[in-house]
C-alpha cells in the first residue's frame, strides 16, 4: 500500500513541464542616432598674412540664388560659421558677470568706446515729430549720415597694423556701417546684426581678436551693441527688415538666443520654461543674453503672454533642456539665417570676407537694364537689389510691404497715454 507521501511525488513529478520556460532577456537595442544633429563647430583657420590679402570695398555679391549656391559651397561660409559657433561656445555655461573688466583687451575696450560713442550720437539726432506715425522715422537717415562720416576717426582708436592700406580701413568701415540698419528703408533685421559680427571677424583676420578674447566679445562686446541697437529701435521705429511676424522668433535679433542658449547650458536650476518667469527674467536678465532678449521682447509688446505674441518662443519653452535650445538655435542660424536669400542678399564681400568665384558682381548688375525685363512672358524687376519676377495682380506685397515695427506701436502707445504700455491680457 502506497504511502501518502510516494501520492504527493507522483503527483508532482510533472511539475517542471508546468514552469514556464525561461525566455532570455532581449538584449538593449542601440538608441538610434539623431538624423538630424546639430551643425558641428568647424575649425577656425588662423589669420592670413596681412601682404596676402586683395583689400577691395565691400559689396554685395549675392544677386541670384545661383550666387547664394556658391556661397553656401565656399571657404567664406566655413569661416563665418566657424567663428560664430566658435564665439557661442566659448562662452557656454558662463554668465556675463564672469567676465573680469579690468583685464580687457584693448582692442575690446577700443570697441567699446567706439559703441559708446556711437549711443552719445543718439542725442544729436533726435526723432522727428512724425504726426503719430508708428512706421521708421525719416531722422534714422540723418543719424546713420553722421555715424558713418564718424567712423574713419573712430576706427584710429583701434591698434589697426601699421601696414594697413587705405582700402582696408574702407573694408572695416563699411562693415560697421551697415550694422546698424538700413537708412533708406530705416529698418533694421538679422542681417545687419550679422553685418556687426563679421566686422568683428575681420578685424579676427587682421589678428586683433585672437580666441582667448571670445569670450568678452559676446558677454561685454555684443550685450553693448544690444543696448545700442535696441535704442535705436525705440528712438526711431525702426521696422523690422523681413519679419516673419507673429510666427518669427524675434522682430530684430537672433544671436542673443544662439549665444544666450550656450550660456545656460547646464544651468543648475534655470530650464527652457524658466522664461516665463517675469520675476527669473528681472534678476537673470542681466546674466544671460537669451533670458534678457526674451525680457526686451516682452516689454515692447502691447499683449500679455509669450504664446501670444511670441508663439515660437513659447514653443522652444518646453524643451527638455538648454541643450536641444542650443542644438535648434544652431541649425537655424544655417537655415533661416546664411541659408535665406532675402537675408543673405545683403551680405557683404571683400578682401577679408572674400566671395566665392563664379558670383556676379554688383556693378555688373548695374549695368544691366533689369527693369522692365521680359523673360517668358513675365516681367523681371530689381528690388533692393534682387531680381524677381514682379507680380502686379498680387494683393500689393509683391514687392514687399512696410510692416511698423512693435516697438513703433508701443511706443506710440506710451506716448498718447502718458504712461507705461497698457497690455492686453488675454490669459
Amino acid at each position: 500500500m502506497p504511502s501518502a507521501t510516494s501520492d504527493l511525488l507522483e503527483r508532482n513529478s510533472d511539475l517542471s513541464n508546468a514552469l514556464p520556460k525561461l525566455v532570455p532577456r532581449k538584449r538593449p537595442q542601440p538608441r538610434s542616432r539623431n538624423s538630424n544633429p546639430p551643425p558641428e563647430t568647424p575649425s577656425l583657420p588662423p589669420p592670413p598674412p596681412l601682404d596676402s590679402i586683395n583689400f577691395v570695398e565691400p559689396s554685395r555679391r549675392i544677386l541670384s540664388p545661383r550666387d547664394h549656391k556658391l556661397f553656401l559651397k565656399s571657404p567664406t561660409y566655413t569661416l563665418v560659421t566657424s567663428f560664430i559657433f566658435t564665439l557661442s561656445d566659448s562662452v557656454r555655461d558662463k554668465p556675463i558677470s564672469s567676465i573680469n573688466t579690468s583685464t580687457f583687451d584693448p582692442t575690446v575696450t577700443s570697441i567699446l568706446s567706439i559703441l559708446d560713442s556711437a549711443r552719445d550720437l543718439l542725442q544729436q539726432h533726435p526723432p522727428e515729430d512724425n504726426g503719430g506715425s508708428r512706421f521708421g522715422n525719416p531722422a534714422f537717415r540723418t543719424y546713420i549720415e553722421a555715424f558713418t562720416s564718424h567712423l574713419p576717426t573712430w576706427h584710429t582708436r583701434l591698434p589697426l597694423p601699421d601696414s594697413l592700406p587705405p582700402t582696408g580701413l574702407t573694408e572695416l568701415v563699411t562693415y560697421l556701417s551697415h550694422s546698424l540698419g538700413s537708412a533708406s528703408r530705416i529698418d533694421y533685421g538679422s542681417g545687419h546684426e550679422l553685418n556687426f559680427l563679421l566686422w568683428l571677424l575681420c578685424l579676427n583676420r587682421l589678428g586683433l581678436l585672437p580666441p582667448p578674447v571670445f569670450p568678452s566679445l559676446v558677454l561685454r562686446v555684443f550685450p553693448r551693441y544690444l543696448q545700442l541697437v535696441r535704442q535705436l529701435q525705440t528712438t526711431y521705429y525702426l521696422e523690422p527688415a523681413g519679419s516673419h511676424g507673429v510666427w518669427g522668433l524675434d522682430d530684430y535679433q537672433f544671436l542673443p538666443f544662439l549665444f544666450g542658449a550656450s550660456q545656460l547650458v547646464g544651468h543648475a536650476y534655470l530650464r527652457p520654461g524658466s522664461i516665463h518667469s517675469a520675476l527669473v527674467l528681472e534678476d537673470e536678465g542681466g546674466e544671460y543674453l537669451y533670458l534678457g532678449q526674451v525680457g526686451f521682447v516682452n516689454s515692447v509688446k502691447n499683449v500679455e503672454g509669450l504664446r501670444w505674441h511670441s508663439p515660437m518662443l513659447d514653443d522652444i519653452s518646453s524643451a527638455k533642456s538648454w541643450a536641444k535650445v542650443e542644438a535648434g538655435m544652431r541649425r537655424m542660424f544655417e537655415k533661416e539665417v546664411l541659408g535665406k536669400v532675402p537675408v543673405m542678399q545683403h551680405f557683404l564681400f571683400g578682401g577679408l570676407i572674400p566671395p566665392a568665384d563664379g558670383m556676379s558682381k554688383e556693378e555688373d548688375e548695374r549695368k544691366e537694364d533689369a527693369e522692365g525685363v521680359v523673360e517668358e512672358g513675365q516681367v523681371v524687376v530689381m528690388k533692393d537689389g534682387m531680381k524677381h519676377v514682379h507680380n502686379p495682380n498680387s494683393w500689393g506685397d509683391c514687392c514687399g510691404i512696410k510692416v511698423p515695427g512693435s516697438v513703433g506701436a508701443a511706443g506710440e502707445m506710451k506716448r498718447a497715454q502718458g504712461q507705461g504700455l497698457r497690455r492686453i491680457p488675454f490669459d
